[in-house]
């Protein structure tokens, strides 16, 4: 596995411009998705299964979580 900083991250379109935001670098990794604090690109990032970052994905689309 590459460094975190070795990957090329995208914020959350979600954002807003507001500086609670999440960055992803998805299909990087084989099976994984990892997900930073986009305040702190220098830390630690945590891998999600991609099937579970998907249905994460969609709670949030379909308002579930909250």
């Amino acid at each position: 596995m590459g460094t975190a900083t070795s990957l090329t991250w995208t914020k959350s379109s979600y954002s807003g411009g507001n500086s609670n935001c999440v960055e992803t670098a998805a299909g990087q990794l084989v099976g994984r998705t990892p997900v930073r604090d986009s305040k702190n690109p220098t830390g630690p990032a945590l891998c999600f299964p991609e099937p579970s970052w998907g249905a994460f994905l969609g709670a949030v689309k379909a308002g579930t979580v909250g």
